[in-house]
């Protein structure tokens, strides 16, 4: 494997860092000042910000955007997600992770989605290019972590890896962790949910969270479809504000779990993803269709981790790895 070194402020204008017969990697900066990276094989592309909590903006296969409709034009500095919410993915997390409740402290999301990277860098062998790079967060009297996440795609591919690996860097004391790999995928009329999670396994959130301002036909909405399956994307002016189902114990349904929709699919280990959300919303300006986000717990925030029992800790010295499969189920 060859290691690559970026550097921060290098490639204003478009750059390619790399061309191949199968790849091509280039690098540009935003006029916002945020900058990218382009992944680009036979099939499509993946565009990660690599000093940006390594986000992935965007995803495109076979001519089709994987990414949710929203309001961005493109990347945004930010120190939290909502601050530049219009990509792909985000790694949720760690030390606390999902929305806030009341006796919460922490950001929507946690501190990690829009972390300021220390290194990033690719990896490249003959038959992949992957993007990575490590985030080192340490307060004093408080925690200390590394975290290495990769993006890697294969030759001819229209599936992509996503991969995290958090370290805890105490000599001593163990650190909580709770992590969500958070999909924004393209909503679809009329796709349908499938995989090995049987339909009914996805039950309906009953609780209301802060941002979440229910109209009397949401609240209609919600009632009618309580505790029953719901398995295709057909009534889209329901979905705003927005509609949220949660599975748990995913180990029940084997070790692999694969959830679909339509073209789309997601792989992930039901040991380091006992907890999966849908999340869907559609309105003028946002369509999404989150058909799955593997995670360690709800993202219900830390204090109801806490309560429920799935707050993971973390022991000094501690690692722990996350792998995700996504993309387009047709393979050429």
């Amino acid at each position: 494997m060859y290691k690559v070194p970026l550097h921060r402020g290098t490639y204003s204008a478009e750059t390619t860092l790399l061309s191949s017969s199968e790849f091509t990697v280039t690098a540009w900066t935003y006029s916002s000042g945020v900058e990218a990276v382009r992944i680009r094989n036979s099939r499509g592309f993946v565009e990660v910000l690599p000093f940006m909590g390594q986000i992935i903006w965007e995803a495109n296969f076979d001519g089709t955007s994987l990414t949710m409709k929203n309001m961005f034009t493109e990347p945004k500095p930010a120190d939290v997600i909502v601050d530049t919410y219009g990509c792909f993915a985000f790694h949720s997390g760690l030390l606390s992770a999902g929305c806030p409740a009341p006796d919460d402290s922490h950001p929507l999301h946690g501190e990690f989605p829009c972390a300021p990277f220390d290194e990033a860098w690719l990896e490249i062998t003959e038959n992949s290019v992957a993007i990575s790079g490590s985030y080192t967060y340490v307060q004093g009297f408080g925690h200390h972590y590394e975290a290495v996440p990769v993006v890697r795609l294969g030759a001819g591919e229209a599936q992509f890896d996503i991969d995290l690996a958090v370290t805890n860097k105490s000599k001593y004391q163990p650190m909580p962790l709770q992590y969500m790999c958070h999909m924004n995928y393209a909503y679809v009329d009329n796709a349908r949910f499938g995989g090995n999670v049987p339909d009914d396994a996805f039950k309906l959130r009953e609780s209301v969270p802060a941002h979440v301002q229910p109209t009397p036909e949401w609240t209609t909405f919600n009632k009618q479809i309580l505790g029953k399956p719901y398995v295709e994307l057909s009534e889209p002016e329901k979905y705003d504000p927005e509609i949220v189902w949660f599975a748990e114990d995913l180990a029940q349904y084997g070790e692999t779990i694969e959830v679909t929709m339509g073209d789309f699919v997601t792989s992930f280990d039901s040991a380091e993803f006992p907890v999966a959300t849908r999340w869907v919303l559609h309105n003028p300006d946002q369509q999404v269709a989150a058909f799955v986000l593997p995670g360690t717990c709800r993202p219900e925030g830390f204090k109801a981790a806490q309560r429920a029992g799935t707050l993971v800790q973390l022991a000094a010295g501690q690692t722990r790895e996350f792998h995700v499969r996504t993309g387009l189920r047709s393979e050429k």
